[in-house]
């Protein structure tokens, strides 16, 4: 498993990855990112705040980086910026598939994004990553998997994804949706030749969305390595747009409302990577306090109570528009 690389690290925030789905592609799902990116989102504008981010986020002990095929010309990014960087070897690289970027680099496209869970797909995107990051990439992800997802019973698929686990990919998936816990259940059941065939769970966990760890925790237990993904809640629990409970808890400990989001998460004895999602330096270090918060029953207790139904929290984001 890549991730031992994760336990052999020393930095508080070897815990903490860097998803690169905000600065990727130009248009993307998350409150203020369009204050966030400079005025131009260029490809070049937004490969050099990538380079600045993963510069930024290795310097202070990030070890993980989380890019997808859909994630815009991210797996490009990252890859342009390793190459240029060969002495680093003691990352983990994770990539995605089962969705196709469709907005051509533009903001105000009808669809981002294409999902699509076929053996065909899975084919031609494990090709174009391969082309791209090559031997760098250790984890590749079944992108939002859902209790109706065909990857769930496809057995060729099963057994091309158990091909590439054996030349040495682990093989993961992510979830989304109200019934991720039932997504992950379903997920720890497949197997190939009597064994399990995921290795890595990434779903989204935080402050208002918390349904799934029960799975999670079940994941973890079954020997999984649980990455948690919208942490922030695509920016509902960064300044200015944080509940007040929040709020007030980050000022009792005069960090900001997403450090003690995060650590809120990294608290969890499942969770062994949480991704930050930073589109600029200043958040990624922000982010990164997390490691370091210290938060007592009252204030446990008093977020605790921020937790919205499931069903309400996906509804309200799939509201939320692509910036």
């Amino acid at each position: 498993m890549p991730f031992a690389r994760l336990a052999s690290a020393t930095t508080p925030t070897c815990h903490i990855g860097l998803g690169l789905a905000a600065v990727g592609r130009p248009g993307y799902i998350n409150l203020g990112r369009d204050e966030d990116l400079p005025e131009s989102r260029s490809v070049d504008a937004l490969r050099a705040r990538t380079h600045e981010l993963l510069d930024a986020a290795y310097f202070q002990g990030v070890r993980y980086f989380d890019v997808a095929r859909s994630y815009g010309r991210s797996e490009e990014f990252l890859a342009d910026w390793l190459s240029a960087r060969p002495d680093i070897d003691d990352i983990v690289v994770g990539s995605k598939w089962g969705y196709t970027y469709t907005a051509g680099w533009t903001t105000d496209a009808e669809k981002h994004e294409v999902k699509n869970h076929s053996l065909g797909t899975y084919e031609r995107q494990r090709a174009e990553t391969a082309a791209i990051l090559g031997e760098r990439l250790d984890l590749y992800q079944i992108h939002s998997v859902t209790p109706g997802s065909p990857a769930l019973t496809d057995k060729e698929l099963h057994a091309r994804l158990a091909e590439a686990a054996a030349q040495g990919t682990t093989i993961g998936f992510s979830t989304s949706g109200p019934a991720q816990a039932e997504a992950i259940r379903a997920a720890l059941a497949v197997t190939v030749d009597g064994e399990p065939l995921f290795r890595t769970v990434q779903s989204t966990y935080n402050v208002l969305e918390t349904s799934a760890a029960p799975a999670l925790a079940e994941a973890h237990d079954a020997g999984l390595t649980v990455i948690v993904k919208e942490g922030m809640a695509n920016g509902r629990l960064a300044d200015p747009y944080a509940p007040e409970a929040l709020k007030a808890v980050a000022a009792e400990t005069s960090l900001g409302c997403d450090a003690v989001a995060l650590a809120l998460i990294l608290r969890r004895p499942w969770a062994g990577v949480v991704l930050s999602g930073a589109a600029t330096v200043t958040q990624l270090a922000s982010n990164l306090h997390a490691a370091v918060v210290d938060l007592n029953e009252d204030q446990l207790n008093r977020l605790a109570e921020l937790v919205e139904d499931p069903q309400e929290y996906w509804t309200r984001r799939s509201s939320l528009p692509w910036h």
